[in-house]
Order: structure tokens, then sequence, then C-alpha cells
């Protein structure tokens, strides 16, 4: 048995701007999620949600892991640039040269992400949201591999990446040196035993590839099961649907 991947949670101030911002970057239709915050749902072959969830924390520092959105050609580049600055982004340095083909930009709450130059090809053929780009080592990319069942594409030089066979974005990690760790992540994955699946069960087998159960406030009532992964990137287990 293998986990689903559910949904890539924001952690959002404002979730429903945030979502907005994204919708419309995206072209994903909205929905009201049962945990209080925004759903997306893709219209490609995504294959996970993205949610954004009510938090009061404040952001420190660059995220974990972001989105590399791809492009068909400059002209397409310069069109999804323009589009996420009109809806609210802005341009960010961080410490890019100035030859650098890709543009890196934040979204309303600082959440980094790039939008790729046309012709990359470690991104071909795998969408708009053509990788989730994480600081991450190699033991996280394996127990990644294994808890999702989605196969390494890449592994050399301590860099992984892997994708699920039914095609969508590459998971990418970009091994050491790994930034310090400043407080909760603010994105973080939603997984679920498949349908009919026990979720104990499930937490059991991740455990037994180097997850640890974590607790973040989260209550005795709330039917979730928060993790971290070998690199301490908290995730959670939901039941199964």
């Amino acid at each position: 048995m293998t986990s689903r991947l559910i949904a890539l949670c924001f952690d959002a101030h404002d979730p429903t701007g945030l979502a907005r911002f994204w919708s419309g970057v995206l072209n994903w239709e909205t929905a009201d999620d049962p945990r209080g915050g925004i759903t997306l749902l893709p219209n490609d072959d995504t294959g996970f949600r993205l949610r954004f969830l009510p938090s009061r924390e404040q952001k420190v520092g660059q995220n974990q892991m972001h989105f590399d959105l791809t492009s068909t050609s400059l002209e397409n580049q310069r069109e999804t640039v323009a589009r996420a600055l009109e809806l609210g982004g802005r341009h960010l340095d961080i410490g890019q040269g100035p030859d650098e083909e890709h543009v890196v930009l934040a979204d309303p709450e600082g959440n980094e992400f790039c939008v790729i130059e046309p012709g990359n090809k470690f991104l071909a053929d795998c969408g708009f949201i053509g990788a989730l780009a994480s600081d991450g080592s190699q033991q996280a990319g394996y127990f990644w591999s294994a808890a999702l069942g989605w196969p390494l594409v890449w592994d050399q030089n301590e860099e992984t990446a892997i994708r699920s066979p039914h095609g969508g974005p590459k998971i990418t990690w970009g091994g050491p040196p790994l930034e310090p760790k400043t407080g909760k992540y603010r994105l973080h994955f939603d997984l679920a035993p498949p349908a009919g699946g026990d979720q104990q069960a499930e937490v059991d087998r991740l455990i037994s590839l180097g997850a640890a159960p974590i607790d973040i406030g989260q209550g005795d009532e709330a039917d979730w099961v928060v993790m971290v992964d070998p690199d301490g990137h908290e995730f959670c287990v939901l039941p199964s649907a």
C-alpha cells in the first residue's frame, strides 16, 4: 500500500486572497475546504489539489519548497510574469545572477516561485507546474519515493527527483547543504491511504520508512495525523476517503 498525494497545503494569513492569486495564475477553480480554508481544483494532469489554510504564523526566511512554472515560449514566459504581477505578485531577489533566464517572483504572502524559461529539458512534458522544487536531502527523496510509490527520475550528486507514474509535475530535492529550519514550514503535503485503506496502518508504514509523528497543537480531536519526513518537513495523513 502507498499513500496518495491529496493536496499541497499553504499556511496563509488570507486564504481567500492567496487562493484567488493562484487561481488566476494557474486557471484552477476554487472550492470551499472542510478544514476552514479554500481549495483549488486542478484543470490538468497535476494530480493534486492546492489547499489554503488559515494561519497566524509569520513567514521566516525562504520556503523549503517552491513551484517552477514552465513556459512554451519567451512570450509565454512574459505573459505568465505579467499575469502574476497584475494579480499581486512581485519580483524577488534571492541572489540569482543577471544572466539567469528564469524569473523569480513571490506571491502576495511572500511565497517564492519561479517562471522557467522555454526549452528546459528537465521539465519537458511536466505541465505548467513543472516541478515542486524542494530544499532537501537525498534521504528525503528516497523516503517520498517509497511513501508515494513514485519512481525516482533523477538521482545524481545527492540530488533526487520523483514523478508520478501518471505524469504531472516532478518533486525535486536539491541535496546538501540544507537551510536551517526556522519553525513550521508554510507548505506541507496532505496524504491519505487508498480508498478503504487503514489510516493507522499507513502511519505505521510511514514510520517504518523514516517518518515520525509530531505534535504541532492539532489536538486530540483531529482526524488527521501530523508527521515529519527524514528532513523534519511536516505533512499530514488524512483518513481514507
